[in-house]
């Protein structure tokens, strides 16, 4: 079948202790750390990679400052890796390392691995919920999560200048084998890996002149986690980059933190699943970016006070 999900990501940045504490507080697991080195984990074994002296072997960064350097995405089997693998090398450089990940760089200069898959599974409990004549919960009040725990990484956005988005695209969807499910003409590409059945597990997003890591997301079980996660992550001091809501294309509850590898990240749940029986959407105007976001009474009072 071909890729299957994010399977690792490698961030340079400047300052280590500030990225472990941020990821953390967000809820992942360190399982390695040095002085110029860390590495985490969510539930279902992909790490993230943070680096103050990143190997010389990464491709440049694409923007100034923390900024995301490489990802690596997982192929269900060794056959579909190598053919991937060849497909890549037609077309660009491609080298192994004694990981056994293949490395190469996308058309906007972003680093590019393919690997084996290697997923850890994970127990999923949502919150049971109650309606009318839908009863899921019965004699037990709910608590607290208190800490948050992300099961995945489930996408990755990237901002590329808008020349040359065509060819960019083209090199994840004609040689690596992803689809595009929403093609929003003025701003971007949502695309889905061969096996994965999320609506987008990739986002290129067309900037006028730069290139830079937007957010990766994570999705965790339910909406109680999104919404107690950012609450957790704003009591120690982190600050959020955008209301909770819930997005237009993906239909996923989001709420997104700024984080200090460059970026930002975003707790998410409830995406849209989609088969090949869903046809590419092509919008030549830009939806909405949410169904609907966080009001309160308080927003009109600014905008009043603004305005007078």
């Amino acid at each position: 079948m071909g890729i299957q999900r994010i399977e690792s990501v490698t961030y340079s940045i400047g300052d280590l202790d500030e990225c472990v504490r941020f990821f953390d507080d967000f809820g992942l697991f360190l399982v390695e750390r040095t002085d110029e080195h860390a590495v985490f984990e969510t539930l279902t074994g992909q790490t993230l990679h943070f680096d103050t002296d990143p190997s010389p072997l990464l491709p440049p960064p694409v923007e100034n400052g923390p900024t995301l350097r490489e990802v690596v995405w997982g192929v269900d089997t060794r056959a579909e890796l190598e053919r991937l693998v060849a497909a890549v090398a037609k077309d660009r450089p491609v080298r192994e390392s004694a990981d056994g990940v293949h490395h190469t760089v996308d058309e906007t200069g972003f680093g590019v691995g393919l690997t084996l898959a290697r997923p850890r599974p994970a127990t999923v409990e949502p919150r049971p919920a109650n309606a009318l004549g839908s009863v899921n919960r019965w004699n037990s009040a709910l608590e607290a999560i208190t800490r948050v725990r992300p099961l995945r990484m489930c996408h990755v956005a990237l901002n590329i200048p808008k020349p040359g988005k065509d060819e960019a695209v083209a090199f994840y969807t004609d040689l690596l084998g992803f689809r595009p499910t929403d093609v929003v003409e003025p701003m971007g590409v949502f695309m889905q890996a061969p096996g994965d059945d999320d609506q987008h597990t990739m986002l290129l997003c067309h900037r006028p002149d730069k290139a830079g890591i937007n957010h990766i997301a994570y999705e965790v079980p339910g909406f109680d986690d999104v919404i107690e996660g950012g609450n957790y992550m704003i009591d120690h001091g982190w600050r959020e980059a955008r209301r909770l809501g819930r997005h237009t294309v993906g239909s996923n509850v989001f709420r997104f933190i700024h984080a200090p590898c460059g970026g930002r990240v975003e707790y998410a749940a409830d995406m849209d699943r989609v088969d090949d029986t869903y046809e590419t959407r092509v919008h030549e105007t830009t939806p909405p970016h949410h169904i609907w976001a966080l009001r309160t009474n308080r927003d009109q009072q600014d905008a009043t006070t603004s305005a007078s």
